[in-house]
């Protein structure tokens, strides 16, 4: 009976003494001065940090298209790594898409001086209602040839695009009957996001009229329903797939091409738009029947997958039911 009260004593004994040791190692350890006599040492709580902007970047996207030839290409403007679809390296006719080199060649060739009132006007409406006519007077007035030379070559302003913009796809059209035009210029999506870095960072239009260009480009006006026979309505595409949260960011500066052709009985249909972090361009060609709608939100569905996820947050993105159609 006493060595069974003794025992029992004893390991009360030694969880006590265990109890009194923690406290005063813990105790040494929080101690603002090593265990020296200070107080507990305060760690401050690190401030909540807003989760980055959304932008674009490269990933996944899943269209049901139906049609010829569908190809997209992604620019981060930051880095130069150019992403997109397995054949972002194939051509496809530019259209109107075009038309913001044609003007930047114009304009950069200028140098410091104003164009005459009646060119500027023409560049002007170019852009912003992808007029025909104010096209064909800059490119005349940039030295264009459409071809005329018969050599097999993209006239001089097609090449000072391939050579200053470090085009690699990009070649003369030569559909019979309109070989060398402007329009039926060869171009890839890889090239067309090349196109739009070159506009924004400006080489294309030099330094006096870069900031004029990526203007008129931020006021292209015009819906699918103001289709003119030779200019309008050619604000739609990659615009109407972006958040707000991205659009409030800065001006996103866009030119879509976009044409009916009966030689092959396609759509051909072009969006580029360039912010200052990234360039993106969808290039498409599918059957007339479709009509342009089906184009337009092609190129905004592409769009819209490529919006980075907000990390604790939902972003309303636009919808585009391009599998519907």
């Amino acid at each position: 009976m006493r060595s069974r009260v003794i025992m029992v004593l004893a390991v009360a004994a030694v969880l006590l003494g265990v109890g009194l040791l923690v406290p005063a190692a813990y105790a040494r350890l929080s101690d603002g001065d090593g265990g020296l006599g200070g107080g507990v040492e305060q760690v401050p709580v690190p401030e909540p940090t807003a989760p980055p902007a959304p932008t674009l970047v490269a990933g996944k996207v899943s269209v049901n298209f139906k049609g010829e030839f569908f190809g997209w290409a992604l620019m981060d403007r930051k880095t130069g790594e150019i992403s997109g679809s397995a054949n972002m390296a194939r051509t496809s006719s530019t259209e109107s898409m075009l038309k913001v080199w044609i003007v930047s060649d114009y304009l950069r060739q200028l140098g410091d001086k104003e164009p005459p009132a009646g060119l500027k006007k023409a560049a002007s409406i170019a852009i912003r209602d992808s007029d025909d006519t104010g096209a064909n007077k800059v490119f005349a007035a940039a030295g264009g040839t459409y071809g005329v030379e018969g050599n097999g070559q993209p006239d001089p302003v097609i090449q000072r695009a391939i050579r200053i913009c470090g085009l690699t796809d990009t070649r003369r059209g030569d559909v019979t009957g309109y070989e060398g035009w402007w329009s039926f210029t060869q171009m890839s999506p890889r090239d067309a996001v090349r196109l739009g870095d070159c506009i924004a960072d400006g080489r294309a239009a030099g330094p006096k009229w870069t900031k004029w260009v990526l203007s008129e480009m931020a006021k292209v006006r015009g819906g699918i329903t103001a289709q003119q026979a030779r200019s309008g309505g050619g604000k739609w595409g990659i615009v109407d797939g972006l958040p707000a949260a991205i659009k409030a960011q800065g001006p996103v500066s866009i030119k879509n091409g976009w044409t009916a052709l009966n030689y092959d009985g396609n759509w051909h249909v072009n969006c580029l738009a360039v912010t200052d972090k990234w360039s993106l361009a969808v290039m498409l060609r599918y059957p007339q029947k479709s009509k342009l709608e089906y184009g337009a939100k092609v190129c905004a569905s592409v769009a819209t997958q490529l919006v980075t996820p907000q990390p604790g947050a939902a972003l309303k993105v636009p919808q585009q039911p391009v599998g519907k159609l």
